[in-house]
């Protein structure tokens, strides 16, 4: 029963700690995807 306990909770740790490298990497990337968008509708407001 223990053995089973054990791997059950290596499998939710590595799970969490997957899930959050995804999500802060995804973050990253919508917030520079963001950030080069803004900086282009800035320069485009800025030329006219």
């Amino acid at each position: 029963m223990d053995e089973q306990i054990k791997i059950i909770l290596i499998i939710i740790v590595s799970v969490s700690i997957f899930g959050l490298l995804v999500f802060v990497f995804v973050k990253n990337y919508i917030r520079n995807k963001i950030n080069y968008y803004l900086e282009i509708k800035h320069k485009n407001k800025d030329l006219k």
